[in-house]
């Protein structure tokens, strides 16, 4: 975490809750505009993509709910650097942030943009509505990876009638209890953040994963990043057949644009007087 104090200068101050592989990107672009970033991440493993620059503060934690995000967006304000916008680029399937976020703007007038991933074409995935659907599909003999997220894991078990379960699991202690705890075993999952491995980038390592377990079939999440797109590599690549869980609904209470038009909205900082 960078401990750098960000310049009190009215109007140049932006609030980045990242939690997309676009969030480094996007950073580095407002920076160069000349706006000065608080950057919130849930993990310090996030933080590595992130350039020291004495503009850019991070954060790193959890935002622990509407009323912590007011207490933050009230102190900006009484330090006398007040944010211009506040941009949502959390992860399309982190309703609870988004939801706390665009209530607590909503309640102080606080301009709020939120990031929108594209959404890529179907091709020859199936798109779940949501996890119980998987008690309605054939999985006779089936080899099920799952790559949602460890929060989900118990519900997609409960539903599933595959013959075998595995996991793709960010490494953190929080995702291997929830697996554990759904029942899965240590040799049933994969604990390695995509991309962490420089030698096994471009679906490698899911390959290999994949040939290792005998998977036939993959659910991941709709989200639109890279991480959907790299599981539609690897299904095609292996044969396997693709299972997606459709991507929630964006709240209506903030204004969602794809990254382009979002850059285009929020511009550069006003020139020092």
């Amino acid at each position: 975490m960078h401990d750098t104090h960000l310049h009190q200068r009215p109007g140049h101050h932006l609030w980045l809750i990242a939690g997309t592989g676009e969030g480094p990107r996007l950073a580095q672009t407002l920076l160069a505009r000349g706006w000065r970033l608080r950057v919130s991440l849930v993990g310090a493993a996030a933080a590595r993509p992130y350039p020291k620059q004495n503009d850019l503060e991070l954060e790193i934690g959890a935002l622990d709910g509407e009323a912590a995000i007011a207490e933050r967006l009230e102190h900006a304000d009484a330090s006398g650097a007040p944010f211009a916008w506040v941009v949502d680029a959390s992860h399309p399937f982190a309703r609870v942030i988004s939801t706390d976020l665009a209530a607590a703007c909503r309640d102080r007038s606080q301009p709020l943009l939120r990031l929108r991933r594209p959404a890529l074409p179907i091709d020859n995935a199936l798109v779940l509505e949501d996890l119980a659907d998987l008690a309605q599909l054939d999985l006779t003999g089936a080899h099920l990876l799952l790559a949602i997220g460890a929060r989900r894991l118990g519900e997609a078990l409960r539903h599933s009638t595959a013959e075998g379960h595995f996991a793709r699991l960010l490494p953190t202690p929080a995702a291997l209890r929830l697996a554990r705890a759904a029942g899965l075993e240590d040799h049933q999952l994969a604990c390695l953040r995509p991309g962490s491995v420089p030698s096994l980038a471009d679906g490698a390592l899911e390959r290999a994963l994949c040939r290792r377990w005998g998977i036939t079939t993959v659910l991941a999440r709709q989200s639109g990043g890279l991480t959907e797109r790299l599981w539609r590599e690897v299904a095609d690549q292996e044969g396997l057949r693709l299972l997606l869980l459709r991507r929630p609904p964006e709240a209506a209470t903030a204004e969602c644009l794809p990254l382009e038009e979002l850059l285009e909205k929020l511009g550069s900082p006003p020139p020092p007087l």
